[in-house]
């Protein structure tokens, strides 16, 4: 169906559904009620994404919105830590801002790929392309700070 709206083009956002990883547009005014338009189910669950290889490229290089992926594993002390904290903000950060995790031994390419060294590595990711980096565990307020200049 074709937009007949005078919206432009930066009023409305494409993103990756977290469930079918089918591509939306959605009004910027409607991300926190948007629906996927293939599976109906809600674009935004408060939750990270678990990204793997089927899933990064929709999800961080396709999408309109900020991304920031929390590289982990799960016999990381740290990681462990910062997983709580980080689904937190997830909470209360999207939908400004897509919250993703990426278990490095699961997903040993990928994790290359961002040249990947210590864990836990969050990277925010702007149109494809990485925008910031920080490694080691941030508290509530230090992470929240950090990623205020990157949200919608």
């Amino acid at each position: 169906m074709a937009d007949t709206t005078t919206d432009s083009s930066a009023d409305t956002l494409t993103l990756a559904c977290p469930h079918c990883v089918a591509m939306n547009r959605v009004a910027r005014a409607r991300l926190a009620q948007g629906r996927c338009g293939k599976c109906k189910q809600a674009l935004f669950t408060g939750a990270p994404i678990e990204l793997n290889g089927g899933n990064f490229n929709a999800v961080v290089n396709r999408s309109d919105l900020p991304v920031v992926v929390d590289f982990w594993a799960a016999w990381c002390g740290p990681c462990k830590a910062m997983a709580p904290i980080f689904a937190q903000l997830a909470g209360e950060l999207e939908p400004r801002m897509r919250f993703a995790k990426l278990d490095t031994d699961a997903e040993q390419a990928l994790a290359g790929r961002f040249n990947i060294r210590s864990i836990p590595t969050l990277a925010v990711f702007q149109g494809g392309r990485e925008v910031a980096r920080q490694a080691g565990v941030m508290q509530g307020p230090q992470l929240k700070q950090w990623l205020a200049p990157h949200l919608l």
